[in-house]
């Protein structure tokens, strides 16, 4: 997980963008893993943790009729939540995890089941779904894990957002 969200930030210094995180199974452990790198700080501007579904609304601007209707362990849920953490936190990436990490189900949906997304420039969103199998502490490795290779992927394919001005090195959040 270290050298995922190593290479996560290289990209993000090399492309001089940043990253915010928005989580509620994880509990900040997203946060946790990006802050582990050595010179985290020059592309990662912090976290929201909304464990609970009305902080997903208030502070992250999940649509309160789709949490109503859905329940918070649902795809446009995480796609809400990365885009709001990005507007919040003013980012040019987002990343959100929303999911069931145990012992009980939520919202009818069994443990294991999560939902990931990044969001980033031109507000393009990825999300995906994860049917992860373990106790709590291995659902909620397995979100982290997750969505940082989905940051990672999409700061490698996405080149929609980044400029085309091409700068040596670390880029402009060169310390």
């Amino acid at each position: 997980m270290d050298a995922v969200a190593a290479q996560a930030l290289e990209l993000l210094v090399g492309r001089g963008e940043t990253a915010g995180a928005a989580e509620s199974l994880t509990g900040g452990l997203v946060a946790a893993a990006l802050t582990a790198a050595p010179g985290s700080s020059r592309a990662f501007r912090g976290s929201v943790t909304a464990y609970a579904t009305d902080l997903k609304r208030r502070l992250l601007g999940v649509d309160a009729d789709l949490l109503a209707r859905e329940g918070a362990v649902h795809p446009e849920v995480a796609r809400q939540m990365a885009r709001g953490v990005r507007r919040l936190l003013g980012t040019h990436w987002g990343v959100a995890t929303t999911g069931v990490a145990g012992p009980e189900q939520q919202d009818g949906k069994p443990v294991g089941t999560v939902h990931i997304a990044v969001a980033g420039p031109g507000d393009v969103v990825a999300a995906r779904r994860l049917d992860l199998a373990g106790d709590r502490g291995a659902v909620r490795e397995g979100s982290v894990r997750a969505v940082l290779d989905l940051l990672r992927t999409e700061l490698r394919e996405n080149r929609g957002g980044q400029d085309t001005e091409q700068s040596g090195g670390k880029g402009c959040l060169q310390p």
